[in-house]
């Protein structure tokens, strides 16, 4: 599987470069991950293999998940593909564990759960990915704390600030918060990866995210993973929407 770069400095040079016959610069295809918000695997494949120039990653979500099943999971991470598997667990820590391992039996690279859950919850979740991992020779995938929901326009930063260092302890990896959310969670920057999904390009629909800024803006506030979807996925030319948005990151 690929690995994900270095938080910014990387990136930083590749803002420099300009787009060569198409080409997109690894430090920034290895930010993007693609959110296959579909409930159908035709769509899902067409999707992630058509802009597999512009993504490093692909967000497989409860959508297509509940639709298609672990086989998903297991097939793009197969393919090459990063796999961040976002299903948000929250629940008892024994059948978060359990559902953890499964996940790290499949390849995933990334694993969301839930900090609300607490820290127990996401022990279990470490635990589980990585014996699930262990028992068929893979790389376990990173946990990532879900802190505050980006379509929560009401969230407290000492809320946030707590669940973040509740990642911290518990042996996550990473974080999943908002873009407005980099500043307050920047004092953990070297510690865990930080996810971010809902940006859009300037003058783009919010939908239904109450807390969105520009993927630059994003990568400029420490950003080590942007997760873009229907501002590419919905648009009505996705590999030209993809193209639009990496001139966006490259300047």
């Amino acid at each position: 599987m690929t690995q994900m770069s270095e938080p910014n400095d990387e990136l930083d040079d590749g803002m420099d470069e300009d787009l060569d016959e198409g080409e997109v610069p690894a430090e920034v295809r290895s930010r993007l991950a693609l959110a296959l918000d579909v409930d159908d695997i035709v769509a899902a494949r067409r999707l992630a293999f058509d802009l597999e120039p512009f993504f490093g990653t692909v967000k497989v979500g409860l959508e297509l998940f509940c639709a298609t099943g672990t086989d998903t999971v297991s097939g793009f991470a197969g393919a090459g593909f990063d796999v961040f598997c976002d299903l948000k667990l929250h629940d008892i820590p024994t059948t978060v564990e359990k559902a953890a391992r499964v996940v790290g039996s499949l390849g995933a690279r990334w694993l969301t759960v839930h900090t609300q859950g607490g820290g127990d919850m996401l022990r279990a979740a470490v635990a589980g990915a990585a014996a699930g991992a262990e028992g068929v020779g893979l790389q376990p995938p990173g946990i990532l704390g879900v802190t505050v929901l980006t379509s929560d326009a009401t969230a407290d930063r000492s809320e946030l600030e707590r669940r973040t260092t509740l990642a911290v302890e518990s042996g996550c990896a990473g974080i999943v918060c908002a873009a407005t959310d980099l500043e307050a969670t920047a004092p953990w920057a070297d510690r865990l990866v930080r996810v971010v999904p809902g940006t859009r390009l300037p003058g783009a629909d919010a939908h239904d995210q109450a807390r969105v800024t520009t993927p630059i803006e994003a990568i400029e506030g420490g950003a080590d993973l942007l997760v873009v979807g229907r501002a590419v996925t919905a648009a009505e030319e996705p590999i030209l929407a993809a193209v639009e948005l990496v001139g966006h990151m490259l300047g």
